[in-house]
C-alpha cells in the first residue's frame, strides 16, 4: 500500500513539475525592430511575436505621449500559431514629435488553457522632419555610358543617401563636415528619358528628402560589330569552360552557355566587388592608358555572333579592348587597393583595383598576375601581363571601368580635361561654397 501511495505521489509530481515547466515556456517572446531611438510615421515598426510552447492567443500595443493614448496593434490568434510578424502603424495614431512610449502585452495559450502573459514598455521618439539636402555643384554633362559627380551637403544624422535613378541607387560618401560625394553612371542601356539623377537622403527615422540635380545629358551612338565564331576560337573555349557546363554537348553550346549564363553571374559579381570601396578618393589625376596599344574594340559595342554565316547570340561588350606584343606589361591605371586578384568566368585571370567613391578598373585576360586581393598600388604600377585567358580569341587586354559596378566608359578618365572639369574640380570644393 505504501509503494502504491509513494508511486501515485511521484506521478503526481512528475506531472505537476512537467505541467509547471511547460507554463514556464509558454510566455511568449516579443522582439521590436528598432527597439528604441528615433521613428516616424513613414517607416513601419516591426514586431516578432514567438510561443516556445503552446500557441500565441493575443496581442495589444499602444502609444501614449502625455495626454494622448492610441491603440496601434489589436490581433487575436488561433490557438497553433507559435509565430507572427506584426508591423505597427504610427500614422494614425496622432502623436506629436517628441518622445513617446509603446507598451505591448502578448499572452500565450497552453493546450487551450491560459498560458502567461510577457509585457514590454518601449520609449522612442518621433521625428517627422526630414534631413536637410543641398546641391552644391551646378554643372552635370553626362554623356551616355559615361559618369557623373555630385557634391551636396545632408543632415549629419543620415543613414542612407546617394543618388537614385529608375530603380537604381548609388550610394554617397562622406568626405568631411556634412559634404557627400557620389560618383554615378548613366548606364548604356538605359532609356534616355528614364534618366533622371536625383540625390536622396534618409536619417535613421526613416525620413526621406530628394533634392534634384541640374545635368544635360550627351547621347552618342554606340558601334556594332558581327564576329564569325570560328572552329579554332569555340575548340579553345570548350577546353576552359566545359568543366563549367557539363551537360553542354557541343562547343559551340559550350560557348553560348558562357558568353550568356557566365557573363551574367560576372556582371552580378561586378556590383557585389563595387561595395569593397574606399569612402575617400585613392586615385590622383589622369588615368594611365596601356602605352602602344590599339584599339580593338569599344565600350558599349553590340557583338553580333555568327556561326557559318547565321547569327547564333548577341552581347554588349562592356569595356576596351587594347592590344600591343604578346604578353605585354599591364600598368595600373591609377592609385588604388586590389579587391580581386584571380580567375572571373569569361575575363579569365582578372585584377580590379578599387580607387575610392565606387570607382573601379578591371583588366581581364590576363596571362600573369604580379599581385594579390589587398595589395596597395600606385599609378603606373605592373600589375600583369595581357593574355588570352578567359572569352579572348588572342592576346589583349580587356580594360573596364565601373561605378559601383556599373561598368562605364573609361575613354573619361583617360581623358584630363574631363577629369578636371568634371571630377577634381568638384572634389575640390570647399565647405565655404554652401
Amino acid at each position: 500500500m505504501k509503494t502504491f501511495a509513494y508511486s501515485l505521489m511521484t506521478i503526481v509530481f512528475v506531472l505537476v513539475a512537467l505541467v509547471l515547466f511547460l507554463w514556464v515556456r509558454s510566455q511568449p517572446a516579443i522582439t521590436m525592430t528598432p527597439a528604441s531611438g528615433p521613428v516616424s510615421t513613414a517607416r513601419q515598426l516591426q514586431m516578432t511575436l514567438k510561443a516556445p510552447s503552446g500557441g500565441l492567443r493575443n496581442v495589444t500595443a499602444f502609444v501614449q505621449q502625455g495626454e494622448i493614448k492610441a491603440n496601434v496593434l489589436v490581433k487575436d490568434y488561433p490557438g497553433d500559431s507559435r509565430e507572427s510578424v506584426e508591423t505597427v502603424d504610427l500614422s494614425q495614431a496622432a502623436l506629436q514629435d517628441g518622445p513617446f512610449t509603446l507598451q505591448i502585452k502578448a499572452k500565450a495559450s497552453l493546450y487551450k488553457y491560459s498560458g502567461r502573459t510577457t509585457s514590454q514598455i518601449h520609449s522612442f521618439t518621433l521625428d517627422t522632419t526630414p534631413p536637410a539636402v543641398a546641391v552644391l555643384t551646378t554643372a552635370h554633362n553626362i554623356i551616355k555610358g559615361g559618369a557623373g559627380l555630385v557634391i551636396y551637403t545632408a543632415s549629419n544624422d543620415v543613414e542612407r543617401t546617394g543618388v537614385v535613378f529608375g530603380d537604381r541607387f548609388v550610394p554617397g560618401y562622406l568626405q568631411e563636415g556634412e559634404r557627400y560625394a557620389c560618383l554615378f553612371p548613366f548606364p548604356y542601356n538605359m532609356e534616355n528619358d528614364k534618366f533622371v539623377p536625383r540625390v536622396v537622403a534618409i536619417d535613421k527615422a526613416g525620413n526621406e528628402r530628394m533634392a534634384g540635380i541640374n545635368f544635360h545629358l550627351l547621347i552618342k551612338p554606340f558601334s556594332t560589330d558581327r564576329i564569325n565564331l570560328s572552329d579554332s576560337f569555340l575548340e579553345k573555349v570548350s577546353s576552359e569552360f566545359k568543366n563549367k557546363f557539363p551537360q553542354a554537348q557541343t562547343p559551340l553550346e559550350i560557348f553560348l552557355k558562357a558568353n550568356g549564363e557566365m557573363r551574367a553571374q560576372n556582371i552580378k559579381s561586378l556590383y557585389e566587388h563595387g561595395r569593397k570601396t574606399s569612402p575617400k578618393p585613392l586615385w590622383q589625376g589622369v588615368f594611365v592608358r596601356m602605352p602602344n596599344a590599339a584599339p580593338l574594340g569599344g565600350f558599349a559595342q553590340t557583338r553580333i555572333y555568327l556561326r557559318n554565316g547565321e547569327k547564333v547570340d548577341q552581347q554588349d561588350h562592356l569595356g576596351f579592348d587594347l592590344a600591343s606584343v604578346v604578353h605585354a606589361p599591364v600598368p595600373a591605371a591609377n592609385n588604388g587597393t586590389v579587391v580581386l586578384a584571380g580567375d572571373f568566368g569569361i575575363y579569365g585571370q582578372t585584377v580590379i583595383i578599387d580607387h575610392g567613391l565606387g570607382l573601379q578598373t578591371l583588366y581581364g585576360h590576363l596571362s600573369r598576375m604580379a599581385i594579390k586581393a589587398g595589395d596597395k598600388i600606385e599609378k603606373g604600377q605592373i600589375i600583369g601581363n595581357t593574355g588570352a585567358t578567359g572569352m579572348a580569341a588572342g592576346d589583349h587586354l580587356h580594360f573596364g571601368v565601373l561605378i559601383s559596378g556599373q561598368e562605364v566608359s573609361p575613354v573619361e578618365w583617360w581623358d584630363p580635361s574631363w577629369i578636371k572639369n568634371n571630377v577634381s574640380d568638384k572634389l575640390n570644393i570647399s565647405d565655404s561654397a554652401k
